[in-house]
């Protein structure tokens, strides 16, 4: 057990084939989706059927998984890009969801020191993520683990995350 996490641990990363693997992450995303911090709605029917499957699909995807025992607790999804400025993949951590009871144990610390490891591997020059402003406790976490606001140049200031819905 480690010290610093009073839970017994079980990290892996996910099999989108394996179908315990497969209803954790469908679990474990739609219980962060409706978080929150998550949006506060569930998946749909159709993300709920077809998540895994379509993860599956893009090598560039890969998740790690939590298990508290045989009960699923925490889920990063991770999908690769490309930095153009390195020429070097890079590793987006898309969603980082730890069950509520689970807060606070260092969960999603572990996870992202072993997506750290998996985007090494990969040959990835820097790992990326966007975090709500109000979600302290998730900015707390990932300044600790070594994240920061992204600028280029001070002068420009800190880079700001947008989105554009299509269809």
């Amino acid at each position: 057990m480690n010290p610093a996490c009073p839970l017994d641990l079980r990290l892996c990363r996910a099999d989108y084939h394996n179908p315990v693997h497969a209803d954790a992450l469908v679990q474990l995303l739609d219980a962060y989706a409706q978080d929150p911090a998550g949006g506060g709605e569930a998946l749909s029917a159709f993300a709920k059927a077809n998540l895994a499957k379509a993860l599956a699909a893009r090598p560039q995807a890969f998740s790690v998984l939590a298990f508290a025992g045989e009960q699923p607790v925490g889920l990063i999804n991770c999908i690769e890009g490309f930095s153009t400025f390195a020429c070097r993949p890079l590793v987006n951590v898309h969603d980082v969801a730890v069950l509520a009871g689970f807060r606070g144990q260092r969960v999603a610390e572990q996870m992202l020191a072993l997506v750290e490891q998996i985007a090494q591997e990969r040959g990835a020059c820097k790992l990326t993520l966007e975090v709500l402003a109000g979600n302290a406790s998730a900015i707390r976490l990932y300044e600790r683990v070594g994240f920061a606001g992204y600028q280029l140049d001070p002068a420009m200031g800190q880079a700001q995350f947008f989105h554009k819905w299509l269809g």
